[in-house]
């Protein structure tokens, strides 16, 4: 393994998304280790690395991710940045909203809010994919969460949760006002939380804003109003991420036309696997990073107690070893796909078990509302004009330069 002491910034901020897989296949290694932003950082990727990474033993998230990002992303107090055994009690409330009813309800959820986002107004329009879905799945995420959809702000509360993703990966003041903005987000969630502790508002018990008002911790006691607050975040802002992975799947349908043919038909054996190539082949996030909390060796390299490690996942899921001609959108080789089997392979939401590692708990949602949305996609009678959808790999995160326009005089009408 080459140990490189320089620092890999400016080539990372260049190369984006695949900064580490390309140093990695130029080394013919798993890892190496380089400064980021002039701290020591040792990269790793590949099936073995994702098992290190999440198995709950030898890494931690707790103090791994720069403030900038942590702030808007998770916040202090999360589940995210938990461990054992605080970390399985509190992942255990977010996996009791994901039993196959509650999924049923959501993707129900946001077909409706979808039709009446589309048919609002007649006559023709230019829309952008991306807004347009954030808008329709922040109504849904709060319909779904038990809030009550006529007492938000719904466009202030949709431009704050993207705000949260779109700015994560900058610095200076645009991460500044992001986070400025998310203050005034967690105190609309505080105050959602104590309403139901008032009893001023009772949603379904099977809801997240329920859950987490009424969640104790191993001492018995309520979370905190602030704690609870960022946990209801954590449900509604990753909702609202799906956007990204309804524009890629736009784009796929667009450049692989065959596949909008089929489900346009009714064809939908390979949804499913249609909606898994398009979390693998499309740039999500690039990375994840940890700090070691249990000294190890792996592939000849000592790693010690407070190391920062970040975990390639774009790299993984375009890993050679994994998938074959990963270059390539085939939606195929996801027939017959299992996380049970495979739990370390498609990591595009992160690796593990739901059940006991950090793998993302709404990774069953995710997989849900990309289904309704490639079947509502597909089925409309949809023309898109000439625009640019290549996608830069060094933006973070990265969208089609152009969004995905599409018309509403073509959207909507039946096929």
């Amino acid at each position: 393994m080459t140990r490189a002491p320089i620092d890999s910034t400016a080539a990372f901020l260049r190369d984006g998304y695949a900064f580490a897989s390309r140093r990695c296949e130029t080394e013919g290694t798993d890892l190496f280790t380089t400064r980021l932003f002039l701290k020591p950082t040792t990269f790793i990727l590949g099936e073995e690395a994702a098992g290190i990474f999440y198995d709950g033993e030898h890494l931690t998230r707790a103090g791994a991710m720069p403030t900038s990002v942590q702030h808007l992303l998770q916040d202090e107090g999360s589940v995210q940045a938990l461990d054992p055994p605080a970390h399985h009690r509190r992942k255990a409330a977010f996996l009791s909203l994901m039993d196959s009813g509650s999924i049923d309800r959501l993707g129900e959820i946001f077909e409706e809010e979808w039709v009446l986002a589309r048919d609002a107004r007649p006559g023709p329009r230019r829309i952008v994919l991306h807004d347009f879905a954030r808008a329709v799945l922040t109504r849904t995420a709060c319909r779904w969460a038990g809030i009550d959809i006529e007492d938000t702000d719904v466009p202030r509360l949709t431009h704050e949760l993207g705000l949260m993703v779109d700015r994560a990966g900058t610095a200076g003041p645009s991460n500044w006002n992001a986070r400025r903005r998310r203050r005034s987000t967690e105190n609309w969630g505080i105050r959602q939380i104590e309403k139901v502790r008032r009893g001023d508002s009772s949603p379904s018990a099977d809801t997240a804003l329920a859950v987490f008002a009424h969640h104790t911790d191993a001492d018995g006691q309520l979370l905190s109003p602030e704690v609870a607050a960022v946990e209801l975040i954590n449900i509604l802002r990753p909702t609202v991420a799906v956007a990204r992975f309804i524009v890629f799947a736009a784009v796929a349908l667009t450049e692989h036309p065959r596949w909008r043919e089929a489900f346009a038909a009714d064809d939908e054996s390979d949804l499913e696997p249609f909606v898994q190539e398009v979390r693998r082949f499309y740039p999500f996030f690039p990375a994840v990073p940890g700090r070691v909390r249990t000294p190890f060796e792996w592939r000849g390299h000592r790693f010690d107690v407070h190391d920062r490690v970040i975990l390639d996942l774009y790299g993984t899921c375009h890993d050679r070893r994994l998938w074959a001609d990963p270059g390539a959108f085939e939606p195929a080789r996801f027939r017959g796909f299992s996380w049970a089997e495979d739990p370390n392979t498609l990591i595009a939401q992160g690796a593990g078990r739901h059940g006991s590692d950090h793998r993302c708990p709404g990774e069953w949602s995710t997989v849900e509302l990309l289904k309704r949305a490639t079947r509502l996609l597909a089925r409309d009678a949809t023309e898109t004009p000439t625009q640019d959808l290549s996608i830069p790999l060094n933006r973070f995160p990265t969208l089609p330069r152009s969004g995905f326009v599409f018309h509403t005089g073509t959207i909507g009408a039946d096929s």
